[in-house]
């Protein structure tokens, strides 16, 4: 498997589980609030890999020029 493929692979599960957790917070703001909090604590931590992943994937883009 290619490096890209592979990083790419992974930012799209990983996108996947962001979307579910972000939907999780919003919908038990109402009802469970520090439920709410966590949920939304475990999306900031998978955007924080999102984002060191696009680093890697431009940079290595940027090198194969």
């Amino acid at each position: 498997m290619d490096y890209l493929d592979s990083i790419t692979e992974n930012q799209i599960e990983l996108i996947k589980q962001y979307k579910t957790l972000v939907e999780r917070a919003y919908n038990l703001r109402q009802t469970d609030a520090p439920l709410s909090d966590f949920s939304e604590y475990e999306a900031i931590k998978l955007l924080d890999k999102l984002n060191k992943l696009r680093y890697l994937y431009r940079d290595h883009q940027q090198t194969a020029v």
